[in-house]
């Protein structure tokens, strides 16, 4: 009795990790990719504000990602301005960033914490009383699929209808102060458009991932059945 009611937990607690596996997957995607923060550059800062084209935002973007990921601190970034050495962020903004830092440490966390429960108990499922928990494992993949699929949906629209709450209210919810609308050169990087399009395209990494993973699941499902019937 008492392993039938771990097995059901274990099993839940699964479905549970695979949303913010996935969630927290895209998120590391879109942190550390160049791609991303070098679109939002071309597409909504440079055509905003044309000055922008006289810094190297190629290197710009790789030392904001190299500090998401180092133990430096501050976030220190000189630029040629005027011909002239500068800092390219002023006191609040290296704050705000030290700030948005500790969330992509909590990122990392949850990515880490999900990704080893839940390779765990797809090798348990898939090594040990096979008959028995791969079912279970296929199910587990079709639920929180879905799970995922309902929240990127939810996000999605959310974004689409009304991305400015949305921003504004995730703003006041994580950060104790108001530096992440300190004025300077941040704001003309990452502009509020890029986090749109970085949004949309998270939820659309997530919600694609859950797909094939709850395909995986539910193709496992209907081979069994007719396996069976056969």
């Amino acid at each position: 009795m008492k392993l039938k009611i771990l097995g059901i937990i274990a099993k839940w607690l699964f479905i549970l990790c695979l949303p913010i596996l996935l969630l927290t997957a895209s998120l590391c995607w879109a942190l550390n990719s160049h791609w991303l923060y070098n679109y939002g550059f071309e597409k909504y800062s440079l055509p905003q504000t044309p000055a922008l084209a006289e810094f190297d935002l190629e290197e710009i973007a790789d030392q904001i990602i190299g500090y998401f990921n180092s133990g430096e601190e501050p976030l220190s970034i000189t630029v040629i301005k005027d011909g002239e050495p500068s800092e390219l962020f002023t006191t609040e903004e290296t704050i705000h960033f030290r700030d948005v830092k500790g969330l992509v440490r909590l990122d990392y966390w949850l990515l880490g914490g999900t990704l080893a429960y839940t390779l765990a108990y797809a090798a348990v499922s898939l090594f040990w009383r096979r008959r028995r928990y791969r079912p279970r494992l296929a199910w587990g993949l079709v639920i929180g699929g879905g799970i995922t699929l309902a929240l990127m949906l939810a996000l999605g629209l959310g974004t689409l209808l009304g991305f400015d709450r949305l921003f504004w209210n995730f703003h006041l919810l994580f950060f104790s102060n108001e530096f992440w609308s300190a004025e300077g050169y941040m704001l003309l990087l990452l502009t509020e458009e890029f986090f749109y399009d970085a949004a949309l395209f998270c939820a659309l990494g997530t919600a694609g991932m859950a797909v094939i993973l709850g395909g995986v699941g539910g193709g496992y499902i209907i081979f069994s059945r007719r396996r069976a019937k056969a």
